[in-house]
């Protein structure tokens, strides 16, 4: 087994072990204890460790950009609860901010190469700070982008903000900057853009109208949301939690050029 995937959700751990047994990620093991529970020891002989696995977006975009299942590197996106603006907004006082925990066995570790996300709003921002001051203060060089789906194709913009950690680094300008004009000024970039999919994997995406008016694109055969919403609410959250594996490949293989 070369990966180690942390996932708390039952149901969300059990879509890891059907993506693992289909052969869709990195061959490994899924541990469902609280990361706070997680130690060292318990890391020992994997190659990859992925915390808040989810439904691994993170694994299947180190696959998607070229990424080795036996190199070495750690992904985490955190809890964003904390600081969502759906949320209380508690922030470090929040329960889930579990960034310590994750910090904690990053020091203790030392993996050369770490990934991770967070919402892009300004709490988001703040905890980004904090987090780059602990990496920074671990001799770690980091790197932040705000990157949004638009940039793979995506027809959602579920901006957020993608960092990397790099042991390896003399410092920040060993990191290539984000492409301006792909991350903001480009066609990708604007909501209302149909034609931006083409060639992507959501290209065979078509427009359906909500009962709020607002337009949303979905594959072919998917029915929304209506009765039995409750039998769905661990696929929602789910999906709702997760990133988007084409933008995370995006920024892995701008790391892999740098």
């Amino acid at each position: 087994m070369t990966a180690y995937y942390n996932e708390i959700d039952p149901y969300a751990a059990q879509w890891l072990r059907n993506l693992i047994a289909a052969g869709h990620i990195a061959p490994g093991d899924v541990d469902e204890r609280s990361i706070v529970d997680v130690q060292p020891d318990d890391l020992k002989g994997y190659a990859q460790c992925h915390f808040f696995a989810g439904i691994a977006g993170w694994s299947y975009g180190l696959k998607l950009a070229g990424w080795d299942d036996d190199r070495r590197v750690w992904t985490g996106s955190c809890p964003c609860q904390p600081l969502s603006s759906a949320g209380k907004q508690k922030g470090h006082l929040d329960e889930r901010h579990l960034w310590p925990a994750f910090f904690s066995l990053i020091s203790e570790c030392r993996p050369a190469v770490v990934f991770g996300e967070q919402v892009a709003s300004p709490i988001g921002l703040k905890w980004m700070s904090a987090v780059r001051s602990d990496l920074e203060g671990d001799r770690y060089a980091c790197g932040i982008a705000s990157v949004p789906g638009f940039i793979s194709g995506s027809p959602q913009q579920r901006q957020r903000l993608y960092w990397v950690a790099s042991s390896n680094s003399a410092g920040r300008d060993g990191l290539k900057k984000p492409d301006q004009q792909s991350a903001a000024g480009s066609d990708l970039s604007r909501r209302d853009d149909i034609d931006g999919r083409r060639g992507s994997f959501w290209a065979s995406a078509i427009p359906m109208e909500g009962a709020d008016n607002t337009r949303r694109l979905l594959s072919p055969g998917i029915k929304l949301l209506a009765d039995g919403l409750s039998e769905g609410m661990g696929r929602l959250r789910a999906y709702g939690n997760a990133i988007v594996p084409q933008v995370a490949a995006e920024v892995i293989g701008a790391f892999m050029d740098a």
